[in-house]
């Protein structure tokens, strides 16, 4: 007999994608607690590195700075909650704490999706129309892409949550490390062809990001092919900003796609791994690749580091 939860009786969803011994938890713990540290720390020091400094407040420095920003809201989505669970043997959520974390972890992707976007946009117009670049992203243009990268980002996700909450419950078992939008849908007890409609409209608007970014690649491409200058401006900045994008990408599409059509037969190991890793991987590694590719950053963390040395 199926059980109908109401939403807004106090349901706790039985998380099951974490497994470990006692004897190894603790190893677990202190790794996992070290790598989020360390990410907060690389992502803070690169967001005051650019606030901090005037030189640095261009329109690829402002877009970089948000990247990071993002990406300790992504990492602080996922890692609170595992070590949580990891120190106190717990394998459990409440309804609005899974809520809670879907609208952030959404957030984040969407925000790093169209922020990715508005970098593409902001190389393309500076290689290709280096005599335009100060007209068209002046400081004006910069802060409204920035402010409407994160409204659109809290829109989406929040219809996302308005068809997500509509829908009674069946069942509390989630076979996933996190609560996810698709993970929680498939305990509804009725039809979910609305949030499917959604969701798919989601992918066609994200997969047009995605166009948009090749095509001005493939612009910028075309422009350095012409000229040496445009090369070592694409190496420095474009190339990082690709590296960063495939991975965040492929990770996503992974997921996506094996939490609509995966079976719960395959290796939990595996599953795990591509579940977090655009969660763990793009805030740990976005800040190292820029940081170490652009020398005005290098160079301004490096000042930074050395007068606290000083004091």
């Amino acid at each position: 007999m199926t059980t109908l939860f109401n939403s807004s009786q106090e349901i706790v969803f039985v998380l099951h994608g974490l497994t470990f011994t006692q004897t190894n938890g603790h190893i677990y713990f202190v790794f996992i607690l070290l790598l989020y540290l360390f990410t907060i720390f690389i992502n803070l020091t690169l967001v005051f590195a650019i606030a901090l400094e005037k030189m640095l407040h261009d329109p690829m420095y402002l877009f970089l700075c948000n990247l990071c920003f993002n990406g300790i809201i992504g990492a602080s989505s996922f890692y609170p909650k595992i070590l949580y669970d990891i120190l106190f043997d717990s394998h459990v959520i409440t309804y609005i704490g899974c809520l809670t974390q879907v609208f952030v972890i959404y957030s984040y992707i969407y925000c790093e999706c169209t922020n990715l976007t508005v970098m593409a946009y902001d190389r393309y117009v500076a290689i290709c129309k280096p005599l335009h670049y100060h007209s068209i992203m002046t400081t004006n243009n910069m802060w409204t892409l920035i402010f409407l990268t994160w409204l659109f980002s809290w829109l989406e996700c929040g219809i996302g949550m308005g068809l997500l909450v509509r829908l009674p419950l069946c069942n509390i078992n989630i076979d996933k490390l996190y609560c996810s939008n698709w993970a929680v849908v498939k305990l509804s007890c009725i039809d979910t062809t609305l949030n499917n409609i959604y969701g798919f409209i989601q992918i066609f608007f994200h997969v047009s990001q995605f166009t948009f970014i090749v095509i001005s690649y493939l612009n910028i491409i075309r422009a350095c092919l012409h000229s040496r200058a445009h090369r070592s401006k694409f190496t420095q900045t474009c190339l990082p900003h690709l590296i960063i994008l495939t991975n965040f990408l492929i990770s996503l599409l992974f997921d996506v796609m094996y939490a609509r059509y995966g079976s719960n037969t395959s290796l939990l190991a595996l599953r795990n791994i591509m579940a977090v890793e655009f969660l763990v991987v793009p805030p740990l590694v976005n800040p190292i690749i820029y940081g170490m590719n652009l020398s005005q950053i290098r160079n301004r963390v490096g000042q930074m580091f050395n007068r606290e040395v000083a004091v």
